[in-house]
């Protein structure tokens, strides 16, 4: 049986994913193939890649925020991820979507056409670049002649490229939810939208895919900050160990028992 998962845009916050990874892993629950947006892309390119959601969890949060960025002209971002995509190139293995061991598309939103696109050839890194280039924040990037901001502006959990591709789709949103007391200044304002308009999509997923699990408490981790890696993958961790997965546990074992009694 085939198993599509959707990891969703937050920030930071996409560190509970490797833990909700990890839960499903425990469970027998592997994926097939593989969709992202903005941070789902990247912990979805690792997963791709062959790594293990430990070992994601120990690569990436020796990188701080500030790792990934370099200031820039104000004109095109407050920041580029000129070193996010160096660290990228020195840690991932597969440069290409062909050198990925199971399939992998990346949701990205097309600054001139106005649309979504689920890319799954060509550069994976610049791909991952440009799914995670939040508006104003990050400059964004250029790609095939075109012009991209983060995936998650137009479609934050990526299931669509997943239906017809797999028997089973699993959604995980990580994105914010609820008020907030203050907006401050440009950055924050910025991040905030982006928070607005990433929770579009979790009704969606709930309704056109088998599971959507959604870690509780997130709100009150702020989307570029790095600092709390290990809270965040036990809070993704216990929130899938705390999941009812009979829905996408029993066909496997089904199909199992099916395939040893011939």
């Amino acid at each position: 049986m085939k198993i599509g998962i959707a990891l969703g845009g937050g920030g930071s916050r996409g560190f509970a994913h490797l833990g909700v990874l990890k839960a499903l892993e425990e469970a027998g629950i592997l994926p097939s193939v593989v969709s992202g947006s903005s941070a789902g892309s990247i912990v979805g390119a690792f997963i791709a890649a062959g790594f293990k959601p430990l070992e994601i969890l120990e690569l990436v949060k020796k990188n701080k925020f500030i790792d990934y960025a370099s200031l820039s002209m104000p004109s095109a971002g407050l920041f580029t991820l000129s070193n996010f995509r160096k660290t990228m190139n020195r840690i991932m293995p597969a440069k290409t979507f062909s050198e990925l061991k199971i399939p992998l598309y990346v949701a990205v939103s097309n600054l001139y056409t106005g649309r979504v696109e689920y890319l799954s050839d060509g550069n994976l890194i610049t791909a991952v670049e440009a799914s995670c280039s939040i508006p104003v924040i990050f400059s964004p990037v250029r790609l095939n002649g075109q012009l991209y901001v983060d995936g998650g502006v137009l479609d934050n959990i990526p299931y669509t490229p997943l239906i017809g591709k797999c028997d089973k789709i699993i959604s995980v949103s990580v994105a914010a939810s609820g008020e907030v007391k203050r907006v401050g200044n440009l950055k924050e304002a910025s991040i905030r939208s982006f928070e607005i308009i990433a929770n579009r999509d979790r009704e969606s997923a709930r309704k056109n895919t088998d599971m959507l699990i959604e870690p509780p408490g997130l709100s009150k981790f702020k989307m570029l900050d790095t600092r709390h890696a290990d809270e965040l993958y036990a809070i993704g961790y216990e929130c899938c160990k705390n999941t009812d997965l009979r829905n996408i546990t029993e066909p496997v074992r089904q199909k199992a028992r099916a395939f040893f009694s011939r």
